[in-house]
């Protein structure tokens, strides 16, 4: 496997003021754990300007350029060991449906020493098909790493090509769960808005019009309850480009809580200062809704909200409650 690029850089944006070394690099180097990426700063890998702080906390500026240099690293999975972390909400001859849980990688990019879904539903169902390339077994699509919930790995040839038309043709519904800070102008709307790129962040998506190379994108929104700060939504999006739905929510003036990269601009929303300190987004994809890809029978699957995201949501409503 290749590994990650011996260097890669970045300015810190005027949003990412104030933010812990540590937890930038985080957000933007999925494939290397928190813990992992403290190690290297603490090596001297890691250089902002022209210091080399040796703090994982080290706190960041405006303006300031961000250097790391990584090791290559070529992790082999233990699958007698790591296969219990797979949490199967249904499974049959063709489909493996899973309850990815916050901080596995869907599957792997371009280095790292973390195991993938995708690894640990090889080993489990033995070699899977992967037309996508080698580092996606089994992958149809993708939730990102710090998004829970559910996903469906084809486990025939046959199976993917059904089940990547239907994502492709947008015939599959796809709910997420959501906590926002902000208050939602609408009780429902839709957020009509192409993405592309950030041309001055290249690893950002943002609203890019389409003369810009944005590609048209869409986003279903619903509040389920208006809470202390912010809210409780959930989001449908007709399409499946990356990052969409915290880019279009950001773009409504709502952040989704937790989220180290996509920020509203100027004054930002904020939950009260007393709330749990989510370590990660709350986005949770809830519900998934496709068509079975041999019988063509409806295949509905759900994955509980996680145990950080329900303790968050129930302290809201009990702040709520005593208001």
């Amino acid at each position: 496997m290749s590994s990650q690029p011996t260097n890669t850089e970045w300015t810190v944006a005027t949003e990412d003021e104030g933010e812990r070394l540590d937890r930038f690099l985080a957000a933007r180097l999925e494939s290397w754990s928190r813990s992992k990426l403290q190690s290297f700063v603490r090596d001297g890998l890691v250089t902002v300007g022209e210091r080399t702080p040796t703090k994982p906390g080290t706190v960041l500026a405006a303006g300031e350029r961000v250097r790391a240099a990584l090791p290559e690293h070529d992790p082999q999975p233990d699958p007698d060991t790591l296969t219990r972390e797979l949490a199967i909400l249904h499974e049959d001859e063709d489909v493996l449906v899973v309850d990815k849980p916050t901080g596995l990688l869907s599957h792997r990019t371009e280095g790292g020493q973390q195991i993938t879904l995708a690894e640990l539903a090889d080993a489990y169902c033995g070699p899977l098909p992967s037309p996508q390339g080698e580092r996606r077994p089994g992958i149809v699509h993708r939730l990102d790493r710090e998004t829970s919930g559910v996903m469906v790995l084809g486990k025939t040839q046959a199976a993917m090509d059904e089940l990547m038309r239907q994502f492709r043709e947008r015939e599959v519904t796809k709910t997420y769960a959501v906590i926002v800070a902000g208050t939602p102008r609408f009780q429902s709307d839709w957020i009509e808005a192409s993405l592309g790129r950030n041309p001055r962040q290249p690893d950002r998506m943002d609203v890019v019009t389409e003369a810009d190379g944005g590609r048209t994108a869409a986003t279903f929104y619903e509040v389920q309850e208006r809470l202390p700060g912010g809210a409780y939504v959930f989001c449908k999006p007709k399409t499946g480009r990356t990052h969409q739905i915290r880019v279009h929510l950001t773009s409504v003036g709502l952040e989704v809580v937790g989220d180290k990269i996509y920020r509203v601009r100027g004054r930002r929303p904020q939950l009260p200062r007393e709330a749990p300190n989510p370590r990660r987004q709350m986005l949770h994809a809830l519900r998934l809704e496709l068509k079975h890809p041999t019988s063509g029978a409806p295949l509905t699957c759900e994955a509980p909200l996680p145990e950080d995201f329900a303790h968050l949501l129930t302290w809201l409503r009990s702040a709520d409650a005593a208001k």
